[in-house]
């Protein structure tokens, strides 16, 4: 394992909720407003443990820890 690695051994106790939450980080980057409603909702349905809330939370910054790709610029223009 190198200095500079990203790898950890914190896995989710809940893998559906990390999941969400990185279906929720893709959403809020992209400025998918209907799926992070959609997200919200589900999330405020049904009540959260604090075991949700952590693994929900480790998916986004799982997600958000990927910088994103910078966008090139219009060369046609």
């Amino acid at each position: 394992m190198g200095i500079f690695s990203r790898k950890n051994n914190d896995t989710p106790s809940n893998p559906e909720m990390a999941e969400l939450g990185r279906e929720y980080a893709i959403a809020k980057r992209h400025g998918d407003r209907k799926t992070v409603g959609r997200i919200n909702r589900r999330i405020g349905e049904s009540g959260m443990s604090d075991s949700d809330r952590a693994s929900f939370q480790q998916g986004r910054d799982a997600y958000d820890s990927i910088p994103p790709i910078p966008r090139g610029r219009n060369r046609r223009r």
